[in-house]
């Protein structure tokens, strides 16, 4: 019966009934695009880092990582890689040799880090071809061919079809030096590592550094950034290799992942606020009611209407107003994103983030705001535990109000 009552009243003051409901679903719709705004922009700037050099997966002989060593290898990587290709989930996997040495064009000389990469694989994973801005990215065969990082190539005063000359040591001991090609200057982005990274074939690689067959880091790319935990524990069941070091991004860019998770608690407090401006309107608009309907809620007990039979009439009240808001939010949410706005109007107006900096690496981010499960339930449970939070205390009021000073109540 008060369940029904409670239905009848929410429509006697259509004009309190509507007014509380566009305050809840004004806050979910505010909450819901904090939250995709946040996991959009996350997934964003995560891939960005990710895919763009690092992987969202390493594989790593063990120790290799704490201690970089010519001499701490993965042997029969492309077996290796071919496990690992087989794995659900997994997008693209790219073999990686690690050097230091010694690069010279004419009279210009300085230090370098040679990276040996697969060209094919490393589109596929990272694609490497779109980040070379001058001449053209490595062969697919091994041909003595190099790209320099474009700081590399400032320092050397390199030109393309220029011959750079590597000296550093081989993984036998020997002096490791050869003459390579320099057919391309890319911009990774990152400024520091472009100062010095000089890449190379993966084939001529090894063969300078007498590293035949052997390689220091397996990158690996997921299909999707969510599902990394879930990929890596099935790559460390399908190697069960102990000399091997299976790590997520989590851990391998543990400071990266850290300043995230700082960003990402500022979202939450931004949250707090908006429930807290939410909860504040809704409890306005509910104690009004029950001061207005004080001569109502004294009849009902003159008639022997229970007191919680008038604190369940006021929280049902309260309940149906967040429901139909709820519901009403999550139309609008899903009928028409949000996102859908912002990325239209920011590709109209241009309009970007602030370049963000990580590690010398930077990122010119756009907004992107993702509608998700998170975005729809975390602020539907959040309206309506609100709601009943903020509406007990008028609930309360009405309860137990005095029927005799309720009937002389104007």
């Amino acid at each position: 019966m008060m369940l029904k009552i409670a239905f009848r009243n929410t429509l006697r003051q259509k004009r309190r009934t509507i007014l509380t409901s566009l305050a809840m679903i004004v806050g979910f719709t505010l909450l819901s695009f904090s939250i995709g705004l946040s996991d959009g922009s996350y997934s964003f700037v995560i891939n960005m880092f990710t895919r763009n050099r690092l992987g969202h997966i390493q594989i790593h002989h063990h120790g290799y990582l704490d201690k970089p060593s010519l001499y701490a290898t993965i042997n029969n990587y492309q077996s290796v890689g071919q496990i690992i290709k087989n794995v659900k989930g997994v997008e693209a996997w790219a073999p990686r040799i690690y050097s230091v040495g010694l690069g010279s064009i004419g009279e210009k000389s300085t230090a370098i880090e040679v990276i040996g990469i697969d060209a094919v694989r490393e589109v596929m994973a990272t694609q490497f071809d779109k980040k070379v801005i001058s001449g053209r990215s490595l062969s697919s065969i091994p041909a003595k061919e190099a790209i320099l990082g474009r700081g590399l190539a400032e320092i050397l005063k390199a030109d393309i079809d220029q011959e750079i000359m590597i000296v550093s040591q081989g993984a036998d001991g020997s002096i490791a030096n050869d003459i390579y090609t320099v057919v391309g200057v890319v911009d990774s982005g990152d400024p520091l590592r472009d100062r010095m990274a000089c890449y190379l074939h993966i084939k001529d690689a090894q063969e300078l550094f007498v590293l035949e067959g052997r390689i220091h880091e397996i990158a690996v790319i997921v299909s999707d950034l969510s599902r990394v935990s879930k990929v890596t524990e099935r790559i460390k069941v399908k190697l069960s290799d102990f000399s091997l070091a299976i790590a997520p991004w989590q851990e391998f860019a543990k400071s990266f992942y850290q300043a995230m998770q700082v960003d990402q608690q500022g979202m939450w407090i931004a949250l707090f606020i908006i429930i807290l401006v939410v909860a504040v309107g809704v409890l306005n608009a509910v104690l009004m009611s029950v001061l207005e309907r004080t001569r109502e809620y004294g009849m009902l007990k003159a008639v022997g209407t229970k007191p919680r039979q008038i604190f369940w009439l006021v929280l049902y009240e309260v309940n149906i107003i967040a429901l139909v808001s709820v519901v009403i939010g999550t139309i609008l949410a899903l009928g028409f994103p949000l996102s859908t706005l912002i990325n239209y109007l920011l590709a109209i107006n241009g309009i970007a983030f602030p370049e963000i900096s990580y590690g010398g690496m930077k990122f010119q981010t756009a907004l992107y705001v993702e509608v998700n499960a998170r975005s729809i339930y975390i602020p539907a449970i959040t309206i309506v535990v609100s709601a009943m939070a903020v509406s007990l205390f008028p609930a309360l009021k009405a309860a137990f109000v005095t029927p005799a000073e309720a009937m002389r109540t104007h």
